[in-house]
């Protein structure tokens, strides 16, 4: 039986894989756009969200697969986030919001302190986030789709290294064969 339940979270996870690949590469690639664009006119990567946002900030200066500068990106661990946004964010500026749902980032409020610092806002949520009204329409959801939050955490994983790997290609081209 055990071993039963864990053979189901796979399949689960393989579904639901399947299911968000074509449904999530528009918004994944507009957020690519809007994050390129930022730290090519010399803005900065606020991201907020947990232990996910220290990945990608990571990820960003260090580099995903390759070799490359170093982007400007900082993951906001400081609690209440939207403060370190207005600390931080300068016009042009991206905040990256990764929310699964659990309540480890006042969304809402990180939202408005962006746009009141003229920032865009890329955000990784669940299906249907409460503070989704408060996106304009220059923003960009990537609104995963399931309810649970264990599934919606490991698609902003994939969803995040997408982002890395498209930023990437956008700034270094293809990799080499080798």
């Amino acid at each position: 039986m055990l071993e039963q339940r864990i053979q189901q979270q796979f399949f689960e996870n393989a579904d639901l894989l399947y299911q968000a690949g074509e449904a999530l590469a528009r918004p994944l690639a507009e957020a690519a756009q809007t994050l390129l664009g930022s730290l090519t006119a010399g803005g900065k990567l606020l991201v907020a969200g947990g232990v996910l946002a220290d990945v990608f900030a990571g990820l960003c200066v260090r580099g995903f697969e390759r070799e490359r500068p170093p982007l400007a990106a900082v993951a906001l661990s400081a609690a209440p986030v939207a403060l370190s946004v207005r600390a931080l964010g300068l016009p042009g500026d991206v905040l990256l919001l990764v929310d699964d749902g659990a309540g480890e980032v006042d969304a809402a409020q990180a939202v408005a302190a962006a746009h009141d610092k003229e920032m865009a806002v890329v955000a990784l949520a669940g299906i249907d986030p409460p503070w989704r009204a408060a996106l304009t329409e220059t923003d960009v959801l990537i609104a995963l789709p399931h309810e649970r939050s264990a599934r919606v955490r490991e698609l902003q994983l994939l969803a995040l290294h997408t982002l890395a790997d498209a930023v990437d290609l956008q700034l270094m081209g293809e990799l080499d064969p080798a």
